[in-house]
C-alpha cells in the first residue's frame, strides 16, 4: 500500500477506532443482549446501569458499522453478524474477540518495550474458568476448521499411520487428518484442562476410537513415542529459538525412523517484511511473550537440523499462518 497522501497515513493511524468500538461492545456482551431482546438505548442503559449518553453513542457507532440494526430508536444485532457475535451460537467467535480485548492491554506497552523497558509478565489473573476456556477453544475450532482441511490436503499424510498432534487443543487438526486418511490413528497431546474438550469434540466427529488422548505440558514433559507423523500447529511463534530446538528434540524422540514433522506457522521471507501478517504477528509476540517471534525458513531449518532432522523442505508458502515446513527423522 502506498502512503502518498496525508489522508492515507491518518487513516492508518485511526484504524484502532472501529476495533475499540467492537471490543467494548463485546466486553459488555451487547450483541447477545440485543439478539435476545432488541432495545432502546434507554432501556438497555437501565438494565446495564450504564451511562445513557455514552451507550447511545456506542450503539449508533455499532449501527453505522453494520454490526447493529437500528429502527425507530430500537437496536438489535444485525442478523448476518449475530451467529459470530453472540455467546450461545455454535459459530461464535466472541471469546476470541474478548481475547483481542486482552491483547489491547498488552499492546499498550509496545512503546516502552521497544524503548528498552523490557517485557514483563502480564498482571496476575484468576485461572480461566472451565466454561470460558471451553468457549475459547470452541471459537478456535470454528475459525480453524476450514483452514485445517486445506492444510491437511497440502501435507498429504500418505502412508502415515500414527499421528501426534502436539498442542492439539480440541482436535481440529486431528479430526481433519483422520477424515482424510481412514487408516490413520492419532495421539492428541495437550494440557490436562483441554483434554476433556478434545474428548467431547472427537466424540462428536465419531473418531474417538482412533485417538489416544495424552495430558501434559510440552515445555516440561516428554512426548509419547511411536509416531510416524507429527504436527506442530501454530506453536513455534510463542517460543524462543532455544525453546524451539528443545521442542523439536522432543518431537524427534517421539517419531520412529523415517517419521516426518510438519510445522504450520508464519514463515518469514529473509528480510522479515513479508508476509505482512507475519511481521505484525511478531509484534504481538514481542508484547505477549518473553522470547517469541515469527521466523524465517532458514532459522526453522537450522533448529530442525540441530535437533537431528534431515531433508528439511519449505512445503507450502502462505500469506497468513498457513505456511508449512517439513523434515524427516533418519
Amino acid at each position: 500500500m502506498s502512503y502518498d497522501t496525508p489522508e492515507t497515513v491518518l487513516k492508518l493511524a485511526r484504524q484502532f477506532m472501529e476495533s475499540r468500538i467492537l471490543l467494548s461492545a463485546a466486553e459488555m456482551n451487547l450483541f447477545t443482549r440485543l439478539e435476545e431482546e432488541p432495545s432502546s438505548a434507554g432501556d438497555l442503559a437501565d438494565r446495564l446501569h450504564a451511562d445513557l449518553r455514552g451507550l447511545t453513542i456506542l450503539l449508533d457507532a455499532l449501527a453505522a458499522m453494520g454490526l447493529l440494526a437500528k429502527e425507530a430508536g430500537t437496536y438489535r444485532t444485525a442478523p448476518d453478524a449475530a451467529p459470530f457475535l453472540t455467546d450461545k451460537s455454535p459459530r461464535s467467535v466472541l471469546p476470541m474477540i474478548l481475547h483481542a480485548a486482552n491483547l489491547w492491554e498488552m499492546w499498550s506497552g509496545l512503546t516502552g518495550i521497544v524503548k528498552g523497558a523490557g517485557w514483563t509478565d502480564p498482571p496476575a489473573s484468576e485461572p480461566r474458568e472451565a466454561d470460558e476456556l471451553h468457549a475459547f477453544i470452541g471459537a478456535m475450532h470454528v475459525v480453524g476448521t476450514p483452514l485445517a482441511q486445506k492444510i491437511v490436503t497440502a501435507i498429504q499424510p500418505g502412508p502415515a499411520r500414527n499421528l501426534i498432534d502436539v498442542g492439539g487443543a480440541s482436535g481440529t487438526y486431528t479430526i481433519a487428518f483422520l477424515k482424510a486418511a481412514p487408516e490413520l490413528k492419532a495421539t492428541l497431546f495437550d494440557r490436562p484442562a483441554v483434554i476433556p474438550m478434545a474428548r467431547e469434540r472427537l466424540a462428536e466427529a465419531g473418531v474417538t476410537d482412533r485417538v489416544r488422548l495424552v495430558a501434559g505440558d510440552f515445555y516440561r514433559n516428554q512426548l509419547p513415542g511411536g509416531h510416524d507423523l507429527a504436527l506442530l500447529s501454530a506453536i513455534i511463534h510463542q517460543n524462543s529459538p532455544e525453546e524451539n530446538v528443545d521442542l523439536f528434540r522432543k518431537v524427534f524422540h517421539a517419531l520412529v525412523s523415517g517419521g516426518r514433522i510438519v510445522i504450520r506457522d508464519h514463515v518469514m521471507e529473509p528480510d522479515r517484511t513479508e508476509p505482512k501478517d507475519g511481521a505484525i504477528f511478531a509484534v504481538n509476540m514481542l508484547v505477549n511473550t518473553e522470547g517469541g517471534s515469527t521466523y524465517t525458513c532458514e532459522e526453522i531449518r537450522s533448529w530442525l537440523e540441530e535437533a537431528g532432522f534431515v531433508n528439511v523442505r519449505y512445503l507450502k508458502k502462505g500469506e497468513h499462518m498457513d505456511s508449512l515446513v517439513e523434515a524427516f527423522k533418519r
